[in-house]
């Protein structure tokens, strides 16, 4: 028998909370700051990208809660069910700072104050996971979801700096047994069939009402699905999350693949993804904020179906597949084929990913991916070209490429591929064919980001990059930063 939950249950001051009557559109700020009148947590953008929102969640994972920063903002409020919250008043004990928030005044990493409590959280939970010793580089990364306009970042990292030279010191307030996924075991339904927010524990619920509620939205992190209630004002009557969904999280590696679960954060697959190619953990390291990667699932950011989301070309590149699941039938196609027009996917109606099959690089390949942005960190791409190169001693045997930005959709780049079929890496004037070929393979439009003509370019810069990297062997010459040339032994 499937029991089944009426309320959301998450845990704040070391107590539980329980909610039965919201909408299943209410942001996690809005209840914070609307409902709770804690007003510690501030709103500045709106999208998840000023930090000011940040708060931190709790799981459990290998037997302890483990904090990660969120976004405030863009979190629907039923996405914190079986979590700690830990917000910027929260963390203070008996009237004595945290070592973060001690730091940052002693340093004087505050000015006007209104970016402070998202510094602050972002840095507790740096504070609380990074590894000993935490270096400037880990805690600029932290802060790349922060924006700060009036103190400047050097007394901000200072603080940092002292802060994280003590161990951790916040044992959370919430038992870890009352947050083991164990003990959440049944599916959560809050309201009724016209307007509800559902989170289904396991695969066939999430079948069952998905097939029963197609028009639902699925959400997976809501960074991309909180900007619509915050920016466009959308409704989301019906909103079903995936994020209690047992199994749709898992990762695993087999000799020659990599296997993500549709719910797999990018914080959480950042690793692996990295071991298949440095290239590959840059472009999920500079994907967006820790914010960000602790709330975006790998699933989300194919299942949009953006033109411009980073992994789909990535991965295109390497040649994944994606398993789709409608009722009790499932299929698999390859990533590529998923993406028909803007916002259009192969999916039908009541259907949902569940997993991607990655194959892991063979001794004769090579994969490049670069990723050109206005700002290096935490920015939409204007152009992401993703290249795997199969070789016969110096000649390409196969070539598979992508772009992202390029086109309505994450795009193959199949004429370009064809030409060159065959090409010496020894012999540069004949990859010219190839780089024509990519304005056959891509009719970019002008946007914000870029222009049609800046991004034709950059795609033939891009292409003649990844062939200069594979025939030199190495990236001196081709790269400011993420050189990469003692790797190339091993490839």
């Amino acid at each position: 028998m499937i029991v089944t939950r009426n309320a959301i249950r998450f845990w704040r001051h070391g107590r539980p909370v329980e909610i039965s009557d919201f909408h299943p559109r209410t942001t996690l700020l809005d209840y914070l700051r609307l409902n709770q009148r804690h007003f510690g947590t501030k709103e500045g953008c709106g999208e998840g990208d000023c930090g000011a929102c940040t708060v931190a969640l709790g799981r459990v994972r290998d037997g302890r809660v483990r904090y990660e920063p969120v976004n405030a903002c863009i979190l629907l409020l039923g996405q914190v069910d079986g979590a700690e919250l830990v917000t910027v008043e929260d963390l203070a004990a008996g009237g004595t700072l945290h070592p973060v928030q001690a730091a940052m005044a002693a340093h004087h990493g505050s000015q006007c104050g209104f970016c402070t409590p998202g510094i602050v959280m972002s840095l507790f939970a740096l504070h609380q996971e990074g590894e000993r010793p935490v270096n400037r580089d880990a805690i600029n990364d932290a802060l790349a979801g922060n924006l700060c306009r009036c103190t400047g970042y050097r007394p901000i990292v200072d603080a940092a700096v002292a802060a994280c030279a003590e161990p951790p010191v916040f044992d959370g307030l919430a038992e870890p047994r009352s947050l083991s996924p164990d003990s959440q075991r049944e599916d959560l339904f809050v309201g009724n069939s016209t307007a509800f927010f559902a989170a289904p524990a396991s695969e066939d619920s999430l079948a069952d009402l998905f097939a029963a509620h197609p028009d639902a939205t699925l959400v997976g992190g809501a960074t991309d699905v909180g900007l619509w209630v915050t920016k466009s004002l959308s409704s989301l009557d019906k909103v079903i999350w995936l994020g209690r969904v047992a199994g749709l999280k898992d990762i695993a590696t087999t000799p020659d693949t990599l296997v993500l679960g549709a719910m797999a954060s990018h914080a959480d697959a950042f690793a692996s993804l990295a071991a298949i190619d440095p290239d590959l953990g840059e472009i999920v390291r500079r994907f967006g904020s820790a914010q960000v990667r602790a709330s975006g699932t790998v699933g989300g950011n194919i299942a949009n179906g953006s033109p411009i989301g980073d992994l789909a070309p990535a991965l295109m590149a390497l040649g994944a597949t994606i398993n789709l699941r409608l009722g009790k039938t499932t299929r698999s196609l390859p990533l590529y084929a998923f993406f028909i027009a803007y916002r259009q996917q192969d999916r039908a109606p009541g259907e949902y990913l569940r997993r991607l099959t990655v194959p892991l690089l063979r001794a004769d390949q090579v994969f490049r991916a670069y990723k050109v942005t206005k700002r290096f960190d935490e920015d939409i791409s204007a152009a992401l070209g993703a290249f795997t190169f199969t070789l016969d001693g110096r000649r390409i045997a196969q070539a598979r490429i992508a772009f992202g930005g390029m086109a309505g959709i994450p795009k193959r780049a199949t004429e370009t591929e064809a030409a060159l079929a065959g090409v010496s890496l020894d012999e540069p004037a004949a990859w010219g064919d190839a780089m024509a070929a990519l304005a056959r393979d891509y009719q970019p439009l002008d946007d914000h980001r870029a222009s049609a003509a800046y991004r034709r370019t950059v795609a033939r810069n891009l292409l003649f990059k990844a062939l200069s990297e594979t025939a030199s062997g190495e990236t001196r010459a081709t790269r400011i930063v993420g050189h990469r040339d003692h790797l190339q032994a091993a490839e």
